[in-house]
C-alpha cells in the first residue's frame, strides 16, 4: 500500500505541474492558434486537442521529462492547428459572402487613454482584422512560418523544429509569406486616438446617409468587406471602390440608421465599433486606414450572429 499511495501522490504531482504549466502558455498558444485560424471556436478546439495531448504526456512515467514545457506545447498547437485547417477549409469553400475572421472583443476603449502605446501598436498589428484577411490568402505551412517569426519572434531554427522542416525550407516559407503579405498590407498601424476619430466621423456620414462627406472620408480603392455569413445582412463578395462603396452606405442609411447604439470597444487590438439595437449586438465594425493619412482604405463589418457570441 506504501508504494501504491507513492505511486498516487506522484500521479496528481505530476498532474498538478501539467495543469499549471499549461496554464501559464495558455494566453500565448490562444494568441499563436487564434493568428492562425482566425477562429476563437476553432482556435478553443485546438487548445483542449493541445491540453489533452500535454496531459497524457507529462503523467506518463515511461516517457521523458519534458526539458522545455513551452517549447513542446507550441510545437503540439501548431501542428495541430495545421491538422484543423483542412476542416476550416472545407468550411469556408461554402460559406456565403466574404469570410472575416472571428473577432476579439475587448473592454471598452476610451479615447485617450494612457498606456504602453508601442506594446498597444505591437499587440494590435499581431492580430488585427486587416492583417488576418491578408493571411488568408498564404498557405498553412506559409501562414505558420510568418506568425511565428514575424509576430512572435521565433528564429528560424525554431520554427524548423516546430513545423518539421528543414532551416531552408523555413526561410523559403517566411520570404514568400512576407513578401505576400507586404503587398497586401504595409506594416503601418495609426495611432488608436486617430482611428477612433476616423471611425466617428465614419458613422456619423454612413448612419446620416452623407454622401459627400464618405467620399472625403473613403480612399479611392477602399474595400468593404460584410461578412453576414448568409445569416445577416452583408454582401455576396467584397466591394471595391470609393464611389461604389460610399453609393452603397449612403443608400442605406433610412434603414440602419434608425435606433442604433454604439458601444466604443477594442476589437483585435484596434479601437471599434459595436453596434445594438434593442439591446442585442448585430455588428462589429473595424475600420482600416491608409498608411498615408487618414483616409479609410478598409471597412470591416462582420454581422454573422455566430461569430458575435464573445459580446458582453
Amino acid at each position: 500500500m506504501t508504494e501504491e499511495r507513492a505511486a498516487q501522490a506522484a500521479a496528481r504531482t505530476a498532474s498538478d505541474e501539467a495543469t499549471r504549466e499549461y496554464a501559464e502558455h495558455r494566453e500565448l498558444l490562444f494568441s499563436l492558434v487564434y493568428n492562425l485560424l482566425g477562429s476563437v471556436a476553432d482556435t478553443e478546439d485546438v487548445l483542449q486537442d493541445t491540453w489533452l495531448a500535454w496531459a497524457a504526456r507529462r503523467t506518463d512515467v515511461a516517457a521523458r521529462p519534458v526539458e522545455h514545457p513551452k517549447a513542446y506545447l507550441v510545437r503540439v498547437a501548431v501542428n495541430r492547428a495545421l491538422a484543423q485547417q483542412a476542416a476550416v477549409s472545407r468550411r469556408r469553400e461554402t460559406y456565403v459572402g466574404p469570410w472575416l475572421p472571428e473577432p476579439l472583443v475587448g473592454p471598452a476603449a476610451e479615447p485617450g487613454a494612457a498606456g504602453d502605446a508601442p506594446a498597444a501598436v505591437e499587440r494590435a498589428e499581431s492580430v488585427s482584422m486587416a492583417l488576418l484577411v491578408v493571411l488568408e490568402t498564404l498557405s498553412p505551412l506559409e501562414r505558420s512560418a510568418f506568425v511565428l517569426h514575424e509576430v512572435f519572434g521565433y528564429s528560424g531554427a525554431e520554427i524548423a523544429g516546430i513545423l518539421g522542416r528543414s532551416p531552408a525550407a523555413v526561410r523559403q516559407l517566411t520570404k514568400r509569406a512576407r513578401e505576400h503579405v507586404r503587398a497586401g498590407r504595409p506594416r503601418y498601424e495609426p495611432e488608436p486616438a486617430v482611428r477612433r476619430q476616423v471611425t466617428e466621423r465614419f458613422l456619423a456620414a454612413a448612419l446620416g446617409g452623407d454622401l459627400a462627406a464618405l467620399l472625403e472620408l473613403l480612399s479611392p480603392e477602399v474595400t468593404l468587406w460584410g461578412d453576414g455569413g448568409g445569416k445577416a445582412p452583408g454582401g455576396l463578395r467584397p466591394l471595391t471602390g470609393r464611389a461604389k462603396v460610399a453609393r452603397l452606405l449612403a443608400g442605406l442609411a433610412p434603414r440602419a440608421g434608425r435606433g442604433l447604439d454604439v458601444d466604443w470597444r477594442t476589437v483585435n487590438g484596434a479601437p471599434a465599433a459595436v453596434l445594438s439595437a434593442f439591446g442585442r449586438a448585430f455588428a462589429v465594425l473595424v475600420l482600416d486606414l491608409a498608411p498615408d493619412g487618414d483616409l479609410i482604405s478598409g471597412i470591416y463589418a462582420v454581422s454573422n450572429p455566430d461569430k458575435l457570441g464573445g459580446l458582453v
